[in-house]
C-alpha cells in the first residue's frame, strides 16, 4: 500500500537523515518491532529503556510511510468530541483517553529535551472553531464537557476570534491551552539514532514474509530468507495492519495537505496556535518552524493510491477555497502539495493490544488525528504488556471492543 504521494514536505525538507542495512543474517531478540515510523521509534525507545534486546525492521527506508506525510499536529482533542465519546464508551474511558493524549504532549516535550532534539517541538494552543452557525450549539456542549472534566479551555465569541486571529466567518470556538507541533519525521529519526547507540538494531528494506508461532517465541522470515527469533513481536504498522488482519476494524481515508512558501508576516497571529474547524471533513492548519503555513483537509474514503493522487489538484483548490472563507484577503502561495492515507475508527480511538489470531504479539496502531499522541500512550501500554500487566485504557483500545 502506497501511503503518500507527490511532495511530502517533511521528506523533502529533511532529505535522507540516516540509512540502515537490510537483514543479512539470522538474529534473535526479546522484542521484534515491525514498522519504522514515528510509532516504531517511540516503542523501540521504550523497549530499549526497559532493557530488552530489540530489533526493528521496515520494508521501506525508515519513516518513509505515513510519518513523512503527517501534519505533526499534537493535540489532546480526539476526532470524536468528548461529550460524544462519553455517550459512546462512558465517562471514565472517554476522559481517560483525552487525558492520555494530553499527558502524551508533556511526554514528547520531555523526550525532545532528553535526546536534544532539533525537530522543532513547540508548545501551542489549539483553536477549534464553528464554521457554521448551527455548529455553535454542540460546540458549546463540547466546551462544557471539557471544562467540567478539568481541561483548560476558554470560549471565544466570533468577535474575539476576529480580533485575536483575524479569521472572518466564524461563529465562536474553543481555545485550549494544551497543544504542540513537531517535525515527526525528523524526531523519529533522532529517536532511532539515539537508541541505536544504546543497542537497538535496525534493518530497513527488510520485509516480513512469514511468521511461525511456537510456545514462548515467534520465528519471523524476511524477504531475504533470513530469520529472526523473537520472544515478542510488536506491530507498529498503522493502516497497513489491514493487510495482516483481514477484518474491518478501521476505515481508510485519504487526506490532503498544502504547505505555503515562507511567509514571515501573514500568519504571525497563529504561529503559536493549532487551528481546526467543525466542517466534515474539517479544515486544519498550523505554522512550521521555518515560517510556512501548512493547511490540510478534503478527506474522503481511500480506494487506491492512483485515484487518491489524481485528486491532488482538485483538493488543493478546495482547501484554499475553504481558507478564503476565513482569510478573504490572503493570497496563499503553495510550495508543496501531497496526499496521505490514514485510518478512522468508529470511536476515534486507536487499537492497542493483543489480537486473538496472533500469539506472542502486540499491536500499537494509532489512528485518526491523534496517531502520534496515541503512540506515546502505547509506549506505556507496551511496557506493561511485556510484564503481563494491563493498562487502564486496555479495555477501551482493544480489538473487538
Amino acid at each position: 500500500m502506497d501511503l503518500k504521494s507527490n511532495e511530502p514536505f517533511w521528506l523533502l525538507k529533511n532529505g535522507l537523515l540516516a540509512s540502515y542495512p537490510s537483514l543479512q543474517s539470522n538474529e534473535k531478540c526479546d522484542v521484534l518491532i515491525v514498522g519504522g515510523g514515528i510509532t516504531g521509534s517511540l516503542i523501540a525507545h521504550q523497549m530499549i529503556e526497559d532493557g530488552y534486546t530489540t530489533i526493528l525492521i521496515d520494508k521501506r527506508e525508515l519513516c518513509n510511510g505515513s510519518t513523512s506525510a503527517t501534519t505533526s499536529m499534537l493535540q489532546y482533542e480526539i476526532d470524536v468530541p468528548l461529550y460524544e465519546l462519553i455517550e459512546k464508551i462512558g465517562k471514565k474511558g472517554a476522559v481517560l483517553s483525552y487525558k492520555a493524549c494530553s499527558d502524551a504532549i508533556d511526554t514528547l516535550e520531555k523526550l525532545s529535551k532528553m535526546i536534544k532534539s532539533n525537530a522543532g517541538f513547540k508548545r501551542k494552543k489549539s483553536l477549534y472553531f464553528a464554521s457554521k452557525k448551527k455548529d455553535t450549539e454542540w460546540l458549546k456542549k463540547e466546551y462544557q464537557a471539557r471544562k467540567e472534566n478539568g481541561f483548560e479551555v476558554q470560549w471565544l465569541g466570533e468577535e474575539q476570534i476576529l480580533k485575536k486571529f483575524e479569521f472572518e466567518n466564524t461563529y465562536g470556538g474553543i481555545l485550549s491551552r494544551q497543544g504542540a507541533s513537531i517535525d515527526a519525521f525528523q524526531f523519529a529519526h533522532e529517536l532511532f539514532m539515539y537508541n541505536v547507540k544504546k543497542g537497538l538494531k535496525i534493518f530497513d528494506k527488510t520485509e516480513m514474509v512469514k511468521v511461525e508461532e511456537y510456545k514462548g517465541f515467534n520465528l519471523v522470515t524476511v524477504d531475504s530468507g533470513y530469520q529472526i527469533k523473537a520472544k515478542k513481536i510488536i506491530y507498529c504498522i498503522g493502516y497497513e495492519s489491514k493487510n495482516l488482519l483481514k477484518e474491518n476494524f478501521v476505515n481508510l481515508k485519504s487526506t490532503y495537505a498544502v504547505v505555503s512558501e515562507i511567509d514571515k508576516d501573514k500568519f504571525k497571529n497563529i504561529s503559536n496556535t493549532l487551528v481546526w474547524n467543525t466542517d466534515d471533513p474539517y479544515l486544519y492548519m498550523r505554522t512550521t518552524d521555518d515560517e510556512r503555513m501548512l493547511i490540510g483537509g478534503g478527506d474522503e474514503d481511500f480506494y487506491d493510491a492512483e485515484k487518491r493522487d489524481a485528486l491532488l489538484n482538485k483538493k488543493e483548490k478546495e482547501i484554499l477555497k475553504n481558507l478564503k472563507k476565513i482569510k478573504p484577503d490572503y493570497h496563499f502561495y503553495p510550495d508543496f502539495v501531497w496526499a496521505g492515507t490514514f485510518g478512522e475508527t468508529k470511536d476515534g480511538l486507536p487499537y492497542i493490544g493483543e489480537h486473538k489470531k496472533l500469539r506472542n504479539s502486540y499491536f500499537v496502531l494509532g489512528f485518526g488525528g491523534n496517531g502520534i499522541t496515541f503512540s506515546v500512550t502505547g509506549m506505556e501500554m507496551a511496557s506493561l504488556f511485556m510484564k503481563n500487566k494491563k493498562h487502564p485504557l486496555s479495555r477501551y483500545f482493544k480489538f473487538g471492543r
